[in-house]
């Protein structure tokens, strides 16, 4: 199967390829560029940090298949530092970036701090100013308990705001509850975060899942990059992911 028609957006977080990990690749072009030609989507975490020109996303837009999607984190200045409050302005300029992606701009990542309790006011006129300056999809990482209490289920699913399903797992014990019919599938690692590489059995029956979910249109992003595990399990999940 053409690895182009399975809908699962399937990247890692950052598009680097080491050598250990280049021979599905091809030698020659921009990491990116090599990137694009096996996988359909990834994540950009940078953008948390730091601002990118509008030429950035523009060239990086350029860089890839029509088909290739990007996913965008927000600032951290609007989830960590204004706390999703009074932010006008930096969600204006995040959106007037990543704009210049067009039509390759797939998701808007927000994730958020592990001291950010769920204010439903506060919540409520966020995610209302983020979905008037983006129509893609939204995810939401939120790590304090209180964002998955029923009350922030409902505004997620009012708001069709995808909560993030994250390895390992925020929020109190208990399986998944989904807030949209997409799944946004955040592996950081597991025992070790961002280091361990997931097992076989482990990938497995993720696999399995999406098949079972007919996943067309949600997001798998593998974020254990610190060791280089993270392109490893990214095909092989793309492999039983097409077999």
């Amino acid at each position: 199967m053409n690895k182009r028609t399975h809908p699962l957006y399937l990247g890692t977080a950052g598009w680097s390829i080491s050598s250990a990990a280049a021979a599905p690749f091809p030698p020659e072009g921009s990491h990116l560029q090599r990137y694009g030609s096996v996988l359909n989507s990834v994540e950009i975490n940078t953008s948390f940090y730091r601002p990118h020109q509008p030429a950035t996303y523009a060239r990086w837009a350029d860089s890839v298949p029509d088909d290739f999607r990007f996913s965008v984190k927000l600032p951290r200045q609007i989830t960590h530092e204004l706390r999703l409050t009074q932010c006008d302005a930096e969600l204006a300029r995040f959106a007037g970036e990543v704009g210049h992606l067009g039509d390759k701009l797939g998701c808007v990542l927000v994730q958020l701090p592990p001291s950010l309790r769920f204010d439903a006011a506060v919540a409520q006129e966020f995610l209302t100013r983020l979905r008037q300056q983006f129509g893609v999809m939204l995810a939401l990482e939120a790590r304090h308990a209180s964002w998955f209490g029923e009350d922030a289920t409902a505004l997620l699913r009012e708001r069709h705001v995808t909560r993030v399903r994250a390895d390992p797992p925020a929020g109190p014990p208990g399986a998944h509850e989904a807030t949209t019919e997409l799944a946004y599938i955040r592996l950081h690692g597991s025992p070790k975060i961002y280091y361990s590489s997931y097992t076989d059995a482990f990938l497995e029956e993720l696999a399995a899942s999406l098949h079972q979910k007919n996943a067309a249109g949600s997001w798998c992003i593998f974020d254990n990059t610190a060791s280089g595990a993270a392109l490893f399990n990214t095909l092989a999940l793309q492999q039983l992911m097409h077999t």
